[in-house]
């Protein structure tokens, strides 16, 4: 069985008792670290920056569940990968939903998003019940983006819209997708 050292122990305690000078020690001691182990999967520095303070926030508030089965180190390190993981899954399932082919998208989601929970026959019905939902001119404009493959361009003037218009139709499409697809969990 793991045992704290008696540093862990100390700065444990401390934190717990909320004394400031002992957290702004820890950020400063671990803030580095957390931020490079961040930014070199994501390659995104103010993304990096924003789940680093991210993994402190939630460090200080799963503090009460902190067992010491494992180093203060460790336990912060587990928070910034179970954080990261959760950034990298949302914009997968963000690229997967808006960027693949309908088969992509199936696979792509039925594996990130549902692990096993539904069947990607079930998904192909729900995606559809979701198409069938929205207006016609969502559904229009997502199927001529994401099934089509064409360029927002040729979609404007494929419409008889600006390229602003098409932009902004395309935006709110994806926004009412995404509703409907949830409110259908």
């Amino acid at each position: 069985m793991f045992q704290l050292q008696k540093e862990d122990r100390i700065i444990l305690k401390k934190l717990i008792c909320r004394d400031e000078k002992t957290l702004i020690n820890f950020y400063r001691r671990y803030n580095k670290e957390i931020y490079y182990f961040i930014f070199k999967r994501i390659n995104q520095k103010d993304k990096a920056e924003e789940l680093t303070q991210d993994v402190f926030f939630d460090f200080i508030e799963s503090l009460r569940d902190y067992r010491g089965e494992c180093s203060i180190k460790n336990f912060l390190f587990s928070i910034a990968k179970n954080k990261l993981i959760d950034y990298l899954r949302k914009k997968k399932i963000k690229k997967i939903l808006f960027s693949a082919l309908p088969n992509n998208l199936i696979e792509g989601i039925a594996s990130v998003i549902l692990d096993e929970e539904m069947e990607k026959k079930e998904l192909a019905n729900k995606i559809k019940k979701v198409f069938d939902k929205l207006p016609n001119d969502y559904r229009i404009i997502l199927r001529l983006k994401y099934i089509d493959g064409e360029k927002v361009k040729s979609i404007a003037q494929r419409l008889s819209l600006s390229f602003k218009a098409a932009e902004s139709l395309l935006f709110r499409a994806r926004k009412s997708f995404i509703k409907v697809f949830k409110s259908m969990a």
